[in-house]
């Protein structure tokens, strides 16, 4: 039994003012715990009855607690805008369950250009390029050409990993083109026609493996845009390759001749110079022509033609003296041919001039001819000469001269007279015979006898017998006066 005082029983009313505000205080402070009690037991009622979900919106996860019961009603809580292409899963008519994920599988928005026309901004679930034409109604061909951001491949890239709060970020660019037949008509070859989706003729033709060539000539022009039904004339240009000046030019023309493709090439053929094939030969495929380049050279060979060495007599000179007249020069012989040249071999050669371009101009000595007389003091008395030679001297005798006591001529000397002291032996092409002289340590002698060892400036001095006197010696020679009439004026050695 509860024997405690009550704390709610009515107590007698204390009429002091301070004492009744004071209970008035103490009352309210008891009742707030009760109110704040009630309040959490209402509370954790409603939030029991809440279901927990996730939604996954591209990069986005948002968390919710919800009273909805269905998928669609919980995204329109969550103000998750949806476009009639976006799929949701599970379905926006499903039930709601606890701790559900809802993804949200975001249509791409792609920008399409068919054929060339005005883009198209389309929204898709699709994964290539293929799937998205298809729901544009067309069927795409083997030739028919399909690209996604100007690549080849056709398959979309991933979405960006955005919510939908950025529904119109560009995911795409599809151009898609129908291929259309074209007739490519070339000379001396059946026509072909091809399906294409270039834009241009020349880019048709590449596509189709035409190389083409500055020399060709294309109708229309490679620059054209490409029409359905097109007609291309392709006009094939030939290789050829030119030879010229040590090089080769390979070029491609449509020209007919020879002569026309080297005026393409601005190569001029001078003077005598030639092509092979000739200017007028018929241009054919991979043809080889030779430029020959002809010139003339002429060569210019010179020979030295020694001079020759001669003397000349001077009766200005004193005899004896020999003094240069004239200085010597060698001439010149001089032959000039002409060479042909054909490229940089030699084809032909012509002597065109021989002769001599400078006469030998000769060295000339002149020897003097003039006669001078002097006087020589002797031991015998003066003497008058006009010539002196300066010559080895020996001696003999008649029994020394080599000439047997039997012999008719012994003791006999050439001017017919008999040996003795006096009579000198000279080579006669030096001293004349019969002439006087004088020498010192020997005397007047008188030159009347020869002898085979007797040869040039070489004087055999006689005696007798009884008082030869042997001699070897070069003495000074004086031929006397008379002057003779025959002189040799060159002496030998």
């Amino acid at each position: 039994m509860f024997t405690g005082k009550n704390p709610f029983a009515r107590r007698p009313v204390d009429a002091n003012p301070a004492n009744q505000s004071q209970q008035a205080a103490r009352l309210r402070w008891l009742a707030f715990p009760i109110i704040l009690g009630v309040l959490s037991l209402l509370t954790a009622g409603y939030l029991s009855t809440f279901t927990p979900a996730k939604i996954l919106d591209g990069n986005q996860i948002i968390s919710l607690q919800t009273h909805q019961t269905t998928v669609g009603a919980a995204l329109k809580e969550a103000s998750i805008q949806l476009r009639p292409e976006d799929i949701v899963s599970p379905p926006l008519a499903a039930s709601l369950n606890r701790n559900d994920t809802i993804i949200i599988h975001r249509a791409r928005l792609v920008r399409v250009l068919i054929d060339g026309q005005e883009p198209l901004l389309v929204r898709t679930q699709g994964k290539t390029a293929e799937d998205v034409i298809a729901k544009l109604g067309y069927t795409i061909g083997e030739r028919d050409k399909l690209t996604v951001n100007n690549q080849p491949s056709t398959v979309l890239p991933p979405l960006p990993l955005t919510s939908g709060s950025s529904p119109d970020l560009l995911s795409a660019d599809i151009r898609f083109k129908h291929a259309i037949a074209v007739t490519i008509q070339q000379q001396d070859a059946s026509p072909k026609t091809i399906l294409t989706t270039a834009p241009t003729v020349g880019e048709a033709l590449l596509e189709a493996g035409y190389k083409l060539f500055l020399a060709d000539t294309v109708h229309p022009s490679p620059s054209a845009p490409l029409q359905a039904g097109e007609q291309i004339q392709l006009s094939r240009s030939k290789p050829v390759s030119v030879w010229v000046d040590g090089r080769r030019v390979k070029t491609r023309t449509n020209r007919a001749t020879v002569g026309e493709v080297l005026a393409d090439l601005n190569i001029v053929l001078y003077g005598e110079d030639y092509a092979k094939p000739g200017l007028d030969a018929r241009i054919v495929d991979n043809m080889e022509v030779r430029v020959v380049r002809v010139r003339h050279e002429i060569a210019i060979d010179q020979e030295i033609i020694p001079f020759q060495t001669r003397t000349e007599p001077d009766p200005n000179v004193e005899l004896d003296q020999l003094v240069l007249g004239q200085q010597g020069a060698p001439g010149v012989h001089e032959r000039r041919t002409l060479i042909t040249y054909q490229d940089d071999t030699v084809t032909h050669r012509e002597v065109i001039a021989d002769f001599v371009a400078q006469e030998p101009k000769p060295r000339i000595y002149n020897y003097g001819t003039k006669i001078v007389l002097r006087t020589l003091d002797t031991p015998s008395g003066p003497v008058q000469y006009w010539r002196v030679i300066r010559m080895l001297a020996t001696s003999y005798s008649a029994s020394t001269a080599g000439v047997s006591l039997g012999a008719s001529y012994y003791g006999h000397v050439r001017c017919g007279f008999t040996m003795r002291s006096g009579i000198v032996a000279v080579d006669p092409r030096v001293i004349s015979l019969r002439t006087n002289v004088y020498v010192p340590g020997y005397g007047l002698g008188n030159a009347c006898d020869t002898g085979s060892a007797i040869i040039g400036k070489r004087i055999d001095l006689g005696y007798d017998d009884n008082n030869l006197q042997s001699w070897y010696r070069w003495v000074d020679v004086y031929l006397l006066t008379p002057v003779p009439a025959n002189i040799n004026y060159r002496i030998n050695n």
